[in-house]
């Protein structure tokens, strides 16, 4: 077999996977769309091609006065906004830390951050709510934002404390030389630097309160408190209830957020990239 040949056989085998991916992420996206566009609540009489294309669920999410749909939008939204800039605040202090300083403890707590990587979250979900009830948080949107900041500490510290390693410490000794203390090299030198890798935590974690359904299950009793997810799962838990058309409806409004944020986030990181190559 000649090399011509052996790569078009490669080519070809790398465009069928990628037509087979996108088959499968594509197929339940476009069934979901289709819908939320069909008549009638019933699962089982929709259609991929409606026979009616009707707007009506998603006018029932804003309009309709038994619809709580905004205000779980607007709590997820809350819930998003203060999770993603506190993280990526937190998490970049402490890898800093862990990236430019030697301390007594240094070696074991990236150890015990790497350990806590390695046990799923329904794990701690009993501790808790016991630490949300003590704390006087249990069914609030604060106690839920508190448990996603701390939650995701361990993962995006190794991310972001990795990325840190790569900045040449030259540029914190120049920086030092020209009389910036430790505050101003965070934030004049590694976090314009590391905007890539911030960009990618802030995603993530605007991300998490939208498509997280068992942590709000646990922490929210008020309907007027719900995320979207869990919102949205009360239309179709009940063995009486048949409102997946608006189930679908209000699924795809769900990434309309994350989409922008995508957008805007992704000026952001080529800028960044950019930025690091020059001045690296």
């Amino acid at each position: 077999m000649n090399a011509k040949l052996k790569s078009k056989i490669e080519v070809s085998l790398i465009y069928l996977f990628l037509l087979i991916m996108f088959v499968i992420i594509a197929y339940p996206l476009l069934w979901t769309i289709a819908m939320s566009l069909n008549p009638g609540t019933s699962l089982y009489s929709a259609s991929i091609i409606p026979e009616r294309i009707t707007f009506e669920h998603y006018r029932w999410l804003f309009f309709d006065p038994k619809s709580d749909y905004l205000i779980w939008y607007k709590n997820s939204i809350f819930v998003a906004v203060i999770n993603s800039f506190v993280s990526v605040f937190i998490t970049a202090l402490i890898a800093y830390a862990f990236s430019r300083y030697r301390f007594v403890g240094r070696k074991y707590g990236l150890y015990a951050f790497l350990i806590l990587q390695m046990f799923p979250s329904l794990m701690a979900m009993v501790a808790l709510y016991i630490l949300l009830n003590m704390l006087g948080l249990l069914n609030t949107l604060w106690g839920l934002i508190l448990i996603y900041v701390g939650g995701q500490i361990p993962f995006n510290a190794w991310l972001v404390k990795g990325y840190f390693d790569t900045i040449p410490k030259e540029l914190d000794e120049a920086a030092r030389m020209d009389g910036a203390g430790h505050f101003g090299v965070f934030f004049k030198i590694m976090l314009p630097l590391a905007k890539p890798i911030l960009a990618v935590v802030a995603l993530f974690n605007f991300m998490a309160p939208f498509t997280d359904y068992l942590l709000p299950s646990i922490v929210i009793r008020d309907a007027d408190k719900f995320t979207l997810a869990l919102g949205l799962f009360n239309f179709i838990n009940d063995k009486f209830s048949n409102n997946f058309t608006v189930f679908a409806a209000g699924s795809i409004l769900i990434a309309l957020p994350i989409a922008l944020v995508f957008l805007f986030l992704q000026k952001y990181l080529i800028s960044g990239l950019t930025a690091g190559g020059t001045k690296g």
